[in-house]
């Protein structure tokens, strides 16, 4: 059986701390390096729901993509809901330790995960890492959809194969243009839109889509812009992390036990469809 430590230093090689952006805040949280992990459970949020998952699994690590304390903190006390994770976390002696921005940009990272659960080709980084010479590291992806399908039959696909949220799948766009080249980012994307431009890619497929980029976007180019829940754009990395240790794990024989939660965090609860979309405001 693996002590902390060493479980750590191989998910830090899968997704070095120092690849991370400068504002982010991975690594371990909390955990004692020399207890000994049998039991891992991987999930998007470090949120009070997901630790008390990990108590009935009974694991002894933690692993999010989503930072507990992003800004940093001056306390850890109860009264706050961070403060009572952290509590919970070392009062069962249970590690827990982040890959944000430095797994986003891995290889494979959030985005071929993403790539990987829409049955999409990956091509290449949509923004590569310069520092990576063989060009296969990088934020995003740029993929060929075979055979290509309309941007309404693609964005179809996205809301059957992604786990399901109250949001569900967002489109703008004309729904008839054919789809063969697809841009996706696991998160957060509309900061991409100039990237996604660049490439050439028919559609984009992200989360968290803005009023006024969407705008803009759909009077720039003709470009499909599929939005789909945060949560569930970022969900499959987690499969694919879990997959990753559960092959180092037969690889050192550690015989951990690796599990993906099925908590739904995403925040939104309801979504309810507005009795019509056409013609002049109710």
């Amino acid at each position: 059986m693996p002590r902390l430590s060493e479980v750590i230093a191989a998910l830090d090689a899968l997704w070095p701390p120092e690849r991370a952006e400068g504002w982010d805040a991975v690594g371990t949280v909390c955990g004692d390096p020399d207890a000994e992990v049998s039991r891992v459970l991987f999930a998007v949020d470090p949120v009070q729901d997901v630790v008390d998952e990990a108590l009935k699994l009974g694991a002894d690590l933690v692993v999010t993509h989503h930072p507990l304390y992003l800004r940093g903190t001056t306390t850890v006390a109860a009264g706050h809901f961070k403060g009572r994770v952290v509590h919970a976390l070392i009062k069962h002696d249970i590690a827990l330790h982040v890959a944000h921005t430095n797994a986003d940009t891995a290889d494979p990272g959030v985005s071929d995960a993403l790539a990987g659960a829409l049955d999409l080709r990956v091509v290449r980084p949509l923004v590569p890492d310069a520092s990576d010479p063989s060009g296969r590291r990088g934020l995003g992806r740029i993929c060929e959809l075979d055979p290509p399908m309309t941007l309404g039959e693609f964005a179809a696909r996205a809301a059957a194969r992604l786990p399901a949220t109250s949001q569900g799948v967002r489109v703008a766009g004309d729904l008839e243009a054919t789809v063969r080249t697809v841009a996706v980012s696991g998160g957060s994307g509309d900061s991409l839109f100039d990237a996604v431009r660049a490439s050439g890619a028919d559609a984009f497929l992200t989360a968290d889509l803005r009023h006024h980029p969407v705008s803009e976007a759909t009077q720039h180019s003709p470009l499909g812009l599929v939005d789909a829940a945060h949560w569930a754009t970022e969900w499959p990395w987690c499969e694919q992390a879990a997959a990753q240790l559960d092959e180092i794990s037969d690889r050192h024989g550690w015989d951990l036990r690796v599990h993906v939660s099925k908590t739904v965090t995403d925040p939104w609860s309801a979504h309810h469809t507005s009795p019509s979309i056409d013609g002049a405001p109710n």
